[in-house]
């Protein structure tokens, strides 16, 4: 910490941080009205660092509470047991104390026998690391020295993508299962085809990606995931073109048009209208039998031909 960085003790709630979200869903400020800005304090990147972090775990609650009340879903903890639940599966990892040398107390003690004593020592440390791991959850601005322990069956987004659909998505009694995978989202849904095809082709309808950094060559996806890819998925690119407009593409996947925004943490909200007309064509379609006639996949191009 800086000598006149301020202390690191930020709001747990969105009026504290003089925020609100107005009747179209934006982050304002109370007082201005302006958007959320993160160069609160010139020259102090690290504590404007944490700001936007605090800021973030309190709307991350925020949305999931949404989710619940208003969209009647449920939270669950994954894996089962575990009692964790992952909010980002590019973060899949809990946080806790490094161990630390233990230093003999000098007090009278020393007097107990080593059995009793090693007993009392291990009960004392187990309830520090059950309070210090609340404390993180409850507060996640404390700082301590921490170490990585990945969730069990789902240390990696890719990992995770196949333990939600094992668990999850196969045995659901939904007909049409659409995807929306943003950035690594799509590397995850590569991985998660090859892995699982079959079941895959059987139950999704449509995947939207939006500016996946995906690749089928280094990923090493067949000839049959690719061909499916082309017929039933569509990326969203960043770019300054309109939405919808063709762009370009030297992978053999699927086609790729512009998201409308040439922000790649945009692309999902810029695309959402045309992505909801996609999946509403390809499930159309699969009603009534026939393959998807979307405008769109017309522009795509002939990489056989290539």
């Amino acid at each position: 910490m800086k000598k006149d960085e301020p202390p690191l003790d930020f709001p747990d709630t969105l009026e504290g941080f003089e925020y609100a979200f107005n009747e179209k869903g934006q982050l304002r400020h109370i007082k201005t009205g302006e958007p959320f800005v993160f160069n609160y304090r010139e020259d102090l990147h690290r504590w404007n660092q944490k700001r936007y972090e605090a800021l973030g775990e309190i709307i991350t609650k925020y949305v999931y509470e949404l989710l619940e009340k208003d969209c009647n879903l449920k939270k669950i903890s994954i894996p089962e047991g575990y009692g964790v639940i992952v909010l980002n599966p590019n973060e899949n990892y809990i946080e806790v104390e490094k161990p630390k040398i233990h230093v003999q107390s000098s007090s009278d003690s020393s007097d107990e026998p080593a059995e009793k004593r090693e007993r009392k020592d291990k009960v004392s440390k187990e309830t520090k690391k059950r309070r210090d791991f609340y404390e993180k959850y409850r507060n996640p601005q404390r700082e301590k020295e921490v170490m990585q322990l990945f969730i069990r069956e789902n240390g990696s987004p890719e990992e995770h993508a196949i333990y939600v659909w094992d668990h999850f998505i196969a045995q659901a009694a939904a007909e049409n299962v659409f995807f929306v995978a943003h950035s690594y989202g799509g590397l995850a849904f590569v991985e998660l085809m090859i892995q699982r095809e079959a079941d895959v082709k059987n139950k999704v309808t449509a995947v939207a990606l939006t500016d996946s950094v995906h690749n089928v060559w280094h990923q090493e996806a067949g000839k049959t995931i690719r061909e499916w890819m082309r017929e039933n998925c569509c990326n969203w690119v960043s770019s300054s073109e309109p939405l919808d407009t063709s762009v370009e593409s030297m992978l053999p996947d699927c086609p790729r048009v512009s998201a409308g925004t040439d922000r790649h943490e945009l692309t999902s909200w810029k695309s959402f209208p045309s992505i909801f007309k996609f999946f509403t064509e390809a499930s159309e379609a699969k009603t009534s039998s026939l393959k998807p006639a979307v405008t769109r996949r017309s522009h795509r191009i002939k990489h056989e031909e290539l």
